[in-house]
């Protein structure tokens, strides 16, 4: 079989789709290939089965790359709100959560049936279970070989995503036709993966798992409040899955729990109401109590608080807010939410997508060096980079 198009885009997903939509919207015959036996398997997943489809404060200030400005265009041109009208439009109930993360009331389903339906508006075809065995490039185009046959085409989209998740087939293809035609990579890593520490020091905090608290988590002048999560492999919730972007082996992070607590002034105040309590159950008024006895054990804090000098306590509170850990690594890509690094945007134009050295060639998505923070920003760049490929295609 031999199928020629205007447009091939491989892949899928959030962006693949979205790309494929808007091409099809400008009168373009668009076809879409996908090794995975259903569309969309990590939007189905994400969000805890609610898929935190965008974040209502999304701008260039919450994506990592190593060209901080190239996500602009993209981000500009296709904005939260345009993403909003067409759940919207599709009469689908969200709701807003902390810090502007939006979710559907019902289903990630939802938000993959409405993509669905508007490539099958806008004439799109979608080919599942289809493995890419081949791509080519001529004077006429690109041709793509698979398993159920040969496509021809004017434009090639790539949107096979990163690394991250591989149970959910992810690989690094698009890296490999990267290279293929002569594009640079920058590397990448795992991104919003909970981070695991040494044996000596994972063995001691083995009676804090499962235990969260609300905590600022510091990587020099980058800081997160959100949720930490001790968990039995080491450090977890949003806030260690913000810093784990920024952070590098080798490095120290600084830990503060309940960060808007002033606990010195707590603390010298429940010395003064009772003094014959304990530290422990002093600090245990604010943080979880098996947290309060690991760390007034690890400080050797005893005795009563009457008999804890000004020294002792700033001590106590330092353990508490000034926390310094050194993360041994990551979970790595096997529950990293994202791949940092990918696709260097220095060979891309920033308001296509295209490949600037490969006319009719484009990388969009989580594939390319632009990797947003926890809480909605990762698909909003899919949309916005698919919408701005879609535009030009």
């Amino acid at each position: 079989m031999r199928l020629k198009s205007d447009v091939i885009v491989i892949g899928a997903g959030a962006a693949g789709m979205m790309c494929a939509i808007r091409a099809g919207q400008r009168g373009r015959s668009v076809v879409v290939l996908d090794h995975a036996k259903a569309p969309g398997e990590k939007i189905r997943i994400s969000g805890g089965g609610r898929c935190n489809f965008t974040n209502i404060h999304a701008g260039p200030k919450n994506f990592l790359s190593a060209n901080p400005h190239f996500c602009k265009s993209a981000l500009a041109r296709f904005t939260p709100a345009d993403f909003i009208a067409m759940v919207e439009g599709h009469g689908i109930a969200w709701h807003e959560k902390s810090l502007g993360q939006l979710f559907c009331d019902n289903s990630a389903k939802d938000i993959i049936r409405m993509l669905l339906d508007e490539m099958r508006a806008a004439g799109v075809q979608l080919r599942l279970q289809t493995e890419i065995l081949a791509v080519e490039k001529d004077s006429d185009g690109f041709r793509v070989r698979t398993s159920e046959g040969e496509y021809e085409c004017a434009s090639l989209v790539v949107a096979t995503g990163g690394k991250s998740i591989p149970k959910m087939g992810a690989t690094g293809f698009a890296y490999r036709i990267a290279e293929l035609f002569g594009l640079a990579l920058v590397e990448t890593r795992p991104g919003l993966v909970p981070l695991t520490l040494d044996p000596v020091l994972l063995e001691s905090i083995a009676p804090l798992s499962g235990i969260s608290a609300p905590s600022e988590i510091r990587h020099g002048k980058t800081g997160f409040r959100e949720a930490l999560l001790f968990t039995h492999r080491g450090l977890s919730g949003p806030a260690i899955l913000q810093i784990s972007s920024y952070w590098r082996e080798g490095d120290e992070i600084a830990i503060d729990i309940e960060p808007d607590v002033d606990l010195l002034l707590h603390l010298k105040k429940a010395k003064q109401a009772n003094g014959r309590q304990s530290a422990q159950t002093a600090l245990g008024e604010i943080l979880p109590k098996r947290l309060a006895q690991y760390l007034t054990e690890r400080e050797a804090i005893s005795g009563n608080m009457a008999d804890l000098s000004d020294r002792g306590l700033i001590r106590l509170c330092d353990a508490v807010q000034n926390w310094k850990i050194k993360p041994s690594g990551s979970e790595g890509y096997r529950t990293a939410e994202v791949t940092l690094g990918g696709i260097d945007t220095t060979g891309l134009d920033s308001r296509t997508m295209q490949a600037k050295s490969v006319p009719g060639l484009y990388f969009i998505g989580e594939c390319v060096d632009v990797t947003g923070w926890l809480g909605g920003y990762n698909f909003q760049w899919a949309w916005a980079s698919g919408f701005a490929a879609g535009e030009s295609l």
